[in-house]
């Protein structure tokens, strides 16, 4: 009964999550309170499950610990995400662009953003890339048709980072892939899955664009901000979240540690640019302190009650006894993470990977060696084939619709992108290249 209840709980927050924008109650509120209601209905049912409270107390514990070390990673990649951009860095990516031919155009930002999304994140690329098209653009129906690509390609280019997106930082940081395991065997499915698309969608387009001339962007920087600073904090931002993987190589040490260092050299480094700039008054003065305060605390809420409410579910055995169904029923791994790149279209896949992790854990040689089907097993091991596919899948599945992501989300909102326009242009060719995509991994995994 207790166990009917959590799913029944479960799916009941999942529905309000995904049509936060029909009811207009924000989806953090439900997260937090999903979770609450989870572990509560948890404990109260312990002796069913055979636990003490202390037990359940302890599960907890282990789980928020787990959550809170993706928080704080979050929080350091978002205030240097927005440090740079408050100080006009990414200004400097967008002067050089300059060809006013549409087809090239396509491919130029497409290419920028593939790259851009994985040492950044998805979302803040898409979020960039679109404020350039307007800048470059004026049918709102062809920036319609660059911003859909600019979605594919944020996606497909964070899927193959594991700084990249949210899924790829909760599978790098619990250790289920590694850095080179997962550049190494997702960057061509992730090239394909967004090559496919934006060769189609230059198949649409013709012509010159005819936009007015480009705007200067150093008039946009903060009040005594050089290009020359902007330029600096640009380079040394970057260089910092790069600096985070190579980190946790060398040390092993958790991703959050090297986060922590890499922002506090990003502050260290703007006080003293600032205690320089005496001229400038402290109000208008762009410092960390002031930048924290910007932070979008209701995703990183929303995060918390997600996490910790898979936590729930896979402490009460939920995820092991649905893992166990899908092993019998369907026992091959690249039809469950197909699927679960199909649904990631529909609910939000930060939920689905962290519920996927909790299905299946990391196997070792002893588990391999004592399972029934010790090849099937194999699979699951850590930088497993199982874990590359279910980032790539995941990641490149939320282009199949465009609320199916965050990155599809954010151009949906700027652009005002119909829903059914997506579908109808973009949707099929999406998931031509995501299961193009599907079938070079299939091709390495023959070869290599």
């Amino acid at each position: 009964m207790a166990v009917t209840g959590m799913i029944a709980v479960f799916i009941v927050g999942y529905v309000f999550i995904a049509l936060e924008h029909k009811i207009k109650i924000n989806k953090s509120a439900t997260a937090l309170l999903m979770s609450g209601v989870l572990w509560t209905i948890f404990i109260l049912s312990a002796h069913r499950f055979g636990l003490t409270v202390e037990q359940v107390n302890a599960d907890i514990a282990t789980g928020l610990e787990s959550a809170c070390e993706i928080l704080v990673y979050l929080i350091g990649a978002m205030t240097i995400v927005d440090l740079i951009d408050l100080h006009g860095g990414f200004n400097f990516i967008t002067r050089k662009i300059t060809t006013r031919n549409k087809v090239k155009l396509l491919w130029i930002i497409t290419i920028i953003t593939f790259f851009m999304s994985a040492a950044l994140d998805n979302m803040t690329t898409t979020i960039i890339m679109v404020m350039l098209l307007r800048k470059l653009i004026a049918n709102y129906k062809e920036r319609w048709v660059f911003a859909s690509v600019i979605v594919i390609a944020a996606n497909s280019g964070g899927a193959w980072s594991p700084i990249g997106d949210v899924t790829t930082i909760m599978l790098w940081m619990k250790g289920n892939v590694s850095s080179q395991g997962l550049m190494g065997w997702l960057f061509l499915p992730s090239v394909v899955s967004t090559a496919i698309p934006a060769f189609v969608a230059s198949r649409i387009l013709r012509g010159i664009i005819t936009a007015p001339g480009y705007e200067d962007e150093s008039a946009n920087l903060p009040e005594g901000i050089t290009e020359k600073d902007s330029r600096f904090l640009l380079v040394l931002g970057v260089l910092m979240l790069l600096f985070v993987p190579v980190y946790k190589t060398i040390t092993h040490l958790p991703p959050y540690m090297a986060m922590m260092i890499s922002l506090g050299v990003m502050w260290l480094v703007t006080e003293v640019m600032y205690d320089k700039k005496r001229d400038i008054e402290e109000s208008i003065k762009e410092r960390v302190a002031k930048v924290l305060k910007h932070i979008d605390m209701s995703t990183i809420l929303f995060f918390l009650g997600i996490l910790m409410a898979v936590s729930a579910l896979e402490s009460a055995g939920v995820l092991g006894d649905f893992a166990g169904f899908l092993d019998r029923k369907v026992h091959n791994i690249y039809a469950i993470n197909t699927l679960i790149g199909v649904l990631s279209s529909i609910v939000d896949n930060v939920p689905l990977v962290a519920a996927t992790m909790g299905m299946y854990p990391v196997a070792d040689p002893t588990t391999v060696a004592a399972a029934a089907d010790p090849s099937f097993a194999g699979l699951f091991v850590a930088d497993g084939p199982f874990w590359h596919l279910l980032a790539y899948c995941a990641g490149v599945g939320g282009s199949l619709l465009i609320i199916g992501s965050a990155a599809g989300v954010v151009a949906m909102g700027l652009e005002k992108i119909n829903f059914m326009w997506y579908l109808k242009n973009f949707s099929l060719m999406a998931f031509i290249g995501y299961l193009a995509g599907i079938g070079v991994f299939m091709l390495e995994m023959l070869l290599f």
